[in-house]
């Protein structure tokens, strides 16, 4: 009985096993049936990627905004590579992009016609995460660089992962030129890697065509109404870190006001950065809705006068690793590190670059994207940091004062 029982075990593991292979193969079989049928696909399955400097043959690639590098080759069987070396790079500002056109076998006719937008889609896998790529179609006669542009947050090194963008509204005539992208963009100062399987555009019906991949993210939406949510949570622990003292707690860093007294502070400058943490467990197991925003409070700020394309401006970041259970009255840069390198604990690639509403009381709202709330209510993130991008000087109201009156607060809504 025993041999019976084992030898049907392994015959229905073997059937199993079959299945499996099948339906991976059905798989494969279907997606090579539907990009087959794309009006635009670069499968990348040939001995090297097609190039054109111009960006209508073959893909243009370029990089700009810093001093990183970049290369766009045949990266293994049947895929290539986006190649960038930011290991020369200063600010952490640069972007790396591929372009080329994509409408040689389409009727834009059509886009004049109710019903008829734009879908770029690619397969993507990538050497650093979490980082976010972005995806836009754009024609020659493009002037806000923005508008269709979606930007789309991988969580892993070691899966690929389908994004696409559909178009809304797109203007597109007959005649025109249009160019499919992708970009990587701050992603900070090592060197990575994004593997492109596919990428394909396609004409679609927005009402039939399902929705997008990858849970796009607009890129600087506008600030919403902090009235408008349900959840407003203060902070419960900030402090600051200091990059030359780094054994040193500065949690007291303060003013005296003439007519407040001591003030207690959280100051971003070059040296200095504020980190805060929530206390979200009462949300274990929920999920975000939507893009939330982190209101901070401001007491001075000094920066240039002239403007200087993004300098000046604060940079908020993920706290990724190190000390997840910081204490504010006793944490140092060194104990909130935890024997983790800073560009480790602290996510090189910002949430977003913003300025500074300056005024004694004056509030900056900053979108934290409902992807990073996700994280942090997941507790993959374990909070956020403040940094300076260039040369600033600002200061917030941290918890200390009237009973964290002006401390840093999370605005943000659940789903039901």
């Amino acid at each position: 009985m025993g041999f019976v029982v084992a030898f049907t075990q392994r015959r229905t593991m073997a059937f199993v096993r079959i299945l499996r292979t099948c339906s991976f193969s059905l798989s494969m079989f279907l997606l090579s049936v539907v990009l087959a049928q794309a009006q635009f696909i670069d499968n990348f399955d040939g001995p090297k990627v097609q190039l054109d400097p111009e960006g209508i043959k073959g893909w243009l690639f370029r990089p700009g905004d810093g001093t990183a590098t970049m290369d766009f080759r045949q990266g293994g069987d049947g895929y290539a590579s986006i190649v960038v070396d930011a290991t020369t790079d200063k600010r952490g500002i640069w972007w790396a992009l591929i372009e080329r056109k994509v409408s040689d076998r389409m009727d834009l006719s059509l886009m004049q016609k109710p019903g008829h937008e734009f879908r770029i889609e690619g397969r993507i896998r990538v050497s650093h995460a979490p980082r976010r790529v972005n995806l836009q179609v754009a024609t020659q006669r493009v002037t806000d660089y923005d508008a269709n542009l979606m930007e789309y947050d991988i969580p892993d090194t070691t899966n690929w992962h389908v994004i696409s963008m559909t178009t809304h509204g797109f203007d597109a005539r007959l005649g025109d030129t249009v160019f499919g992208h992708m970009a990587l963009m701050d992603w900070g100062l090592e060197k990575y890697r994004v593997d492109v399987d596919y990428i394909k555009v396609d004409m679609v019906d927005p009402v039939t065509a399902g929705p997008d991949k990858g849970d796009p993210i607009p890129y600087h939406p506008p600030v919403a109404d902090p009235n408008k949510f349900s959840e407003h949570l203060n902070v419960a622990q900030d402090s600051m870190i200091d990059l030359v003292d780094t054994d040193v707690n500065e949690n007291d860093w303060s003013v005296q006001d003439k007519s407040r007294g001591k003030i207690n502070l959280l100051a971003v400058d070059e040296s200095h950065h504020g980190i805060l943490r929530w206390d979200l467990s009462r949300f274990a197991g929920k999920k975000v809705a939507d893009n939330g925003l982190l209101e901070l409070t401001t007491y001075s700020v000094q920066r240039k006068a002239e403007y200087v394309k993004d300098f000046g401006l604060i940079r908020v970041v993920e706290i990724l690793g190190g000390d997840p259970t910081w204490d504010q009255k006793t944490v140092t840069t060194d104990s909130f590190c935890d024997y983790e390198p800073l560009n480790r604990v602290l996510n090189t690639q910002m949430i977003i670059d913003w300025q500074v509403t300056p005024g004694d009381g004056a509030k900056t709202y900053l979108t934290i994207s409902k992807t990073v709330l996700q994280r942090m209510i997941d507790g993959k993130t374990h909070g956020i940091a403040i940094k300076a991008l260039g040369a600033i000087d600002a200061s917030f109201y941290s918890m200390e004062n009237e009973q964290g009156k002006y401390g840093a607060r999370l605005h943000f809504n659940i789903q039901k």
